[in-house]
């Protein structure tokens, strides 16, 4: 019975914490005014107002006209910025998020397991986060497909989804995907790769056997345009299906790596095979190699000031996301942690410290750049006309340590609020006691009606005792 009121609770909170978002389903006109509105790419706007009108941003600027009905709220005297982008999450994930029993999983992917009840994503979501790219571990050279979603809490896995966001899918260089830190049980054979040359000839005869593949389609396909018949397809592989799309350029490569030996081994690779890599995630010593990951065309997504937690994590700096920024590599600040993503704004603002970056150019990690990274730059990560009216309404600059996120709307509705956050609370803590007291007397009752149903003790019976036998049953 506690597991059954522990899963009632849990149910009950999630259903309460789901009222932002309803409460917005019938609005299709808004309006944000008076607000200080850091658009990212058009400077920034005092006093200013944003027009939303079905889910997208309508007209942005100081005189913006309220159409009648519309749902008017009042920032006076607090921050609007873009919704924040996590480029390296693993929320939402129903179980594992490696598939590590091969060293190529291609065929798996994240959108088969999404959990739309982690509440994570409610968390994540009142940290500002609007967007986050979901993916896969890095137990793999090749792990599995990524999904993006938006934290559209109260809607189902499918809900979650950014509808038309390019699939992508996760690499791995190092310690991870060559197991340093895995020992398997007694009896189970280590998994190949075990070294860093063992990881770039797993991705390399993948991506050899993936060419041969789509040659092997294509001569089928070019077959059946000339009209031969009784002509064979190629037996379908779905490991092998995943790797032709990144070869045509159909699927984005995320790649988790540390050391800058590796980042220049996966460039050349990728360039030998004709594909790019879309973003290095972690990158710590991307500053080392900055010139070449521009020149290759590939994004970074990095760490505030993580670092020196194992051995490939060691020679890393807090200036790294400037000074690749610097050498012109679109660079994103990522989470990799769903704690860490509720204070995305506030890792961003530590590039100021250590690299000298602009409020613009700090803010633009968690918005505008994981935005080009992912492709999804003309939906969303900067508050212009025809964007999705994904926006954040804080009580000071985003970029203080301060900064609280009041409101949070998704295709302009509201999936979180604060004031509203804190009234459910004491609702939800009163249901909460109200329910266990009912669970506790429950329990009272059944263990009366135990006791009630114990048949009674016989007692014993008892003889006389006499004479020399009494004696004897007494030294027994």
């Amino acid at each position: 019975m506690k597991r059954i009121l522990i899963f009632v609770l849990l149910i009950l909170g999630l259903a309460a914490l789901e009222a932002p978002g309803a409460r917005a389903q019938g609005d299709s006109v808004t309006v944000i005014q008076n607000a200080t509105i850091l658009t990212v790419t058009r400077g920034t706007i005092e006093n200013g107002s944003i027009l939303i009108r079905n889910g997208r941003i309508a007209a942005v600027g100081k005189n913006v006209r309220v159409p009648q009905g519309a749902t008017v709220i009042d920032a006076t005297g607090q921050y609007v910025s873009p919704g924040i982008i996590d480029a390296h999450s693993h929320i939402a994930v129903d179980g594992g998020v490696n598939e590590g029993s091969i060293a190529v999983s291609s065929m798996v992917g994240i959108e088969e397991v999404l959990d739309p009840d982690d509440i994570n994503l409610y968390r994540d979501l009142a940290g500002g986060v609007t967007t986050a790219n979901v993916l896969h571990g890095s137990a793999n050279p090749i792990g599995g497909k990524n999904a993006v979603i938006k934290l559209r809490w109260g809607k189902d896995a499918k809900g979650l989804l950014f509808e038309g966001a390019k699939p992508g899918i996760k690499f791995a260089l190092g310690e991870n995907p060559k197991r340093s830190n895995f020992t398997p049980p007694p009896g189970v054979p280590r998994r190949y790769p075990a070294t860093r040359m063992g990881v770039m000839d797993v991705i390399r005869q993948a991506f050899t056997e993936a060419r041969e593949y789509r040659k092997q389609w294509q001569q089928y396909r070019e077959r059946v345009a000339a009209g031969k018949k009784n002509v064979l397809a190629p037996r379908r592989d779905l490991k092998l299906d995943t790797l032709v799309e990144i070869l045509e350029g159909q699927r984005l490569v995320h790649a988790h790596c540390y050391r800058a030996d590796e980042i220049l081994q996966l460039i050349r690779l990728a360039e030998e095979f004709g594909f790019k890599i879309t973003t290095f995630q972690h990158v710590l010593e991307g500053y080392k190699v900055a010139k070449e990951i521009a020149a290759h065309g590939a994004g970074a997504s990095t760490f505030s000031d993580w670092w020196a937690y194992k051995v490939e994590a060691y020679d890393a700096t807090p200036y790294n996301a400037a000074l690749m920024t610097q050498k012109g590599v679109v660079v994103s600040i990522n989470s990799d942690s769903a704690e860490e993503a509720r204070h995305l704004n506030q890792e961003a603002a530590k590039t100021m410290k250590f690299g000298g970056l602009s409020e613009t150019e700090a803010l633009k990690l968690v918005t505008l750049n994981p935005a080009i990274q992912l492709q999804i730059a003309d939906r969303v990560g900067s508050i212009e006309v025809g964007k999705d009216a994904d926006l954040v309404i804080y009580d000071k600059h985003p970029l203080s340590v301060y900064s609280v996120p009041q409101m949070v709307l998704i295709d302009g509705l509201v999936y979180f609020d604060l004031k509203l956050d804190i009234l459910q609370r004491a609702e939800i803590e009163k249901e909460k006691k109200a329910l266990q007291e009912k669970e506790k007397k429950k329990d009272e009752k059944k263990e009366e009606k135990k006791e009630e149903k114990k048949p009674e003790e016989k007692k014993p019976e008892t003889k006389p005792a006499s004479g020399a036998a009494s004696r004897e049953e007494e030294t027994r």
